[in-house]
């Protein structure tokens, strides 16, 4: 099996009318003789920040002098991005050879995996040939029945910002959305969380006293930013002092902080991470498609914000760098998605919208999006084709301007090649 014929295995297998469950990723990963029990995990949930806290802790690891297995969802220009060892992709030959194994003892499974079940088995595969020290695990969806929850232990359980989202699947009240996240959390185990809501740790203090486990949320009071521009940030966090993130949203301050404290927790357990590998690993992280600075002049920032609270994190990272500068804001969204909510914490920074339909059958079109954006008042156009709209954009906004792409995930791809073409 090549990689092409790969991938299309993969894409192939369903998820339609899978019940929720762990019995599938069990009997694969039995079949490939229990991978993830090889491996030490920090396994990472949450609505918003899950990426970037991941990178950040996989990048410090990295410069601590360990083998460091990165596990995220989704991709934004290739599948090969989802799983990563040292901050390299895993191969193309790599994945063929991998899918070219498990793919006939897949076939042989009374229930067939669904993609994220062979998704998460390929990854364990990888980072077992790696000879991975430590995986940094994320949830793709929820906690409880995610595929990633059939590690039976973890060095640290992370759950970042609890939001609205998913909750067709996941609940539509707060306390159900953190009680599937709430499902990572391991028995004796040690739990960092994001904290800043107290719905959510409500529900976490309550997991964690029935399993006996030790929850730490950061000191946000120590957090102070320094420094702030379009290359990166400045902070102090406890007795730590100027250390620099490259990620330049204002919320990545509060991911740093989760992800210094989970460096504490692994300290404790015996992983020697320096402070010189903690800056530079903070320093040098990087993460597709958010809040990512695309061009200077204009002013070109993508950002994969596609809930209320992650528009809403933006919009208040826009307002840090920009103050009170309109901007003309390029948005697509999901039908499943709270779309009003979502443009109505953009509409007071607008000069205008462009409104794109992303590239998957559940986009929202760009008129319709267009007719939820008129009647907020607003100036809008809509746009048939995201290339068009990115260079009409820059032409509109000028050398001076502030441009902002969000909404969707989706889009992403798109967006970026259009500044490389345009460029």
């Amino acid at each position: 099996m090549n990689y092409d014929e790969a991938l299309e295995y993969i894409h192939s297998v369903s998820w339609v009318n899978k019940k929720p469950g762990l019995n599938r990723i069990r009997d694969l990963l039995n079949k490939l003789e229990n991978p993830e029990k090889d491996l030490k995990f920090v396994h990472v949930a949450g609505t918003n920040g899950k990426g970037s806290t991941s990178a950040m802790l996989a990048s410090v690891l990295k410069e601590a002098g360990y083998r460091v297995g990165l596990f995220t969802s989704p991709f934004i220009y290739i599948f090969n991005e989802r799983i990563q060892y040292n901050g390299e992709m895993i191969s193309n030959e790599e994945l063929a050879e991998i899918v070219t194994f498990i793919r006939p003892l897949a076939e042989t499974m009374e229930e067939a995996p669904t993609e994220f079940d062979l998704n998460t088995a390929i990854g364990m595969e990888f980072f077992r040939r790696k000879k991975c020290d430590i995986v940094v695990l994320e949830v793709g969806l929820g906690g409880t029945f995610d595929s990633t929850n059939v590690i039976e232990d973890s060095l640290v359980s992370v759950i970042t910002a609890i939001g609205f989202d998913h909750m067709r699947i996941l609940g539509n009240t707060i306390t159900e959305i953190a009680s599937s996240k709430a499902g990572i959390i391991k028995q004796n185990g040690d739990v960092v969380v994001y904290g800043k809501n107290a719905e959510a740790l409500e529900v976490f203090e309550k997991v964690c006293k029935e399993k006996n486990a030790r929850m730490i949320c950061p000191d946000y009071q120590t957090l102070r930013r320094e420094k702030v521009d379009l290359h990166g940030q400045v902070f102090d966090y406890k007795a730590w002092k100027e250390l620099k993130v490259s990620l330049i949203g204002g919320y990545q301050l509060f991911n740093a902080a989760v992800v210094l404290e989970i460096i504490q927790v692994l300290r404790k357990k015996g992983y020697k991470i320096s402070d010189e590998a903690l800056r530079e690993g903070l320093r040098t992280a990087k993460w597709i498609g958010r809040f990512e600075l695309l061009h200077e002049n204009p002013v070109f920032i993508v950002d994969g914000a596609h809930n209320p609270q992650g528009i809403k994190a933006t919009a208040e990272s826009l307002k840090l760098l920009f103050e009170d500068k309109k901007i003309l804001f390029i948005v697509g969204a999901m039908k499943d998605k709270d779309v009003a909510n979502m443009m109505r914490e953009l509409v007071s920074s607008a000069s205008e919208f462009f409104t794109v339909t992303p590239p998957t059958p559940r986009a929202m079109e760009a008129k319709e999006l267009q007719a939820v954006l008129e009647g907020m008042g607003v100036k809008v156009t809509a746009y048939d084709n995201i290339e068009k709209a990115c260079k009409e954009a820059i032409e509109k906004a000028g050398f001076d301007g502030i441009i902002c792409a969000l909404g969707s995930l989706y889009m992403i791809g798109d967006i970026k090649r259009s500044i490389l073409n345009w460029e």
